[in-house]
């Protein structure tokens, strides 16, 4: 079932001295798949999604060009109450998602519900069951501003979760984390995949990428270059004529190729690159 087509979006910011952010990007996106949006900085990644989730142009002016279709219906014509239930965005840096009018993670997260007119009851158990289901029980009578980075994450990813979206827009989430706190993420993301939820991902690491994703964009200069199943586009050298990295499996897959023609099975993952050098070896 298609959710989201993007047709021909083109987008100026006000003070971009008339160069378009993004030029004729078309997509389809199905329910229940997970995309992820790559590319080098400045390539209009996030741009693309603040047009997603409609805060281009209901909060960012500038001209929009094009139609970006949620269900059907213009970006334009969605009022940004219905919308944000609809679509849950989960920004780069977890700081600039804390409301800073509460003073607990529990209150944390009811306040997206507090602000829907939910009932008391119903709030407090949707955020108890939110809670227990991340695994944060910890955290739920301190003070958010108190937290770790990679505390706050799993935080904002909860206060987005609980209002239980059908698309969820998630933008560089472990940019600023460890690699625990990135695995941790990354097992929510899981979750929420698994439990059906259609997610649009950006994400610079891409090995994880390779491991979680269903479809791959890669945009370059406002523009989508390549897009298709996860295992085609991470498998491309062209990917890295934009700068947007390969998995090193693909790298190893790549090089292995160019000495050998006969290993013509790129990996982009571990297990796949396991297997491919096994059956090379035995030749």
């Amino acid at each position: 079932m298609e959710l989201i087509r993007a047709k021909n979006i083109n987008y100026k910011y006000p003070i971009n001295d008339g160069q378009s952010t993004l030029k004729n990007v078309n997509f389809s996106i199905q329910k229940g798949e997970l995309y992820s949006i790559i590319g080098k900085n400045g390539a209009g990644k996030t741009t693309l999604c603040n047009v997603i989730r409609g805060f281009i142009p209901h909060f960012h002016r500038g001209e929009l060009g094009g139609e970006l279709l949620i269900e059907g219906k213009d970006i334009r014509e969605w009022d940004m109450s219905d919308l944000a239930s609809k679509i849950g965005f989960i920004f780069q840096n977890p700081f600039t998602q804390i409301s800073g009018v509460k003073d607990t993670v529990f209150d944390e997260i009811a306040y997206g519900l507090e602000n829907l007119g939910v009932e008391i009851d119903d709030i407090k158990k949707r955020v108890e069951q939110i809670i227990d289901l991340l695994g944060i029980g910890d955290l739920a009578d301190k003070n958010p501003y108190e937290l770790s980075g990679g505390q706050k994450q799993r935080v904002a990813f909860a206060a987005v979760i609980v209002m239980d979206p059908d698309i969820l827009v998630i933008d560089e989430p472990t940019s600023q984390l460890d690699p625990k706190g990135t695995k941790d993420i990354f097992e929510i993301i899981k979750f929420l995949k698994e439990k059906g939820k259609t997610i649009i991902l950006v994400e610079h690491k891409l090995e994880l990428i390779a491991e979680h994703s269903d479809y791959v964009f890669v945009m370059d200069d406002g523009e989508i270059m390549l897009d298709g199943k996860v295992d085609e586009v991470l498998s491309m050298p062209k990917v890295l004529d934009y700068d947007a990295g390969l998995p090193q499996y693909a790298l190893l897959g790549i090089e292995m190729n160019r000495k050998d023609p006969d290993f013509n099975q790129i990996p982009i993952n571990k297990s796949q690159a396991e297997l491919e050098i096994n059956k090379w070896l035995q030749r």
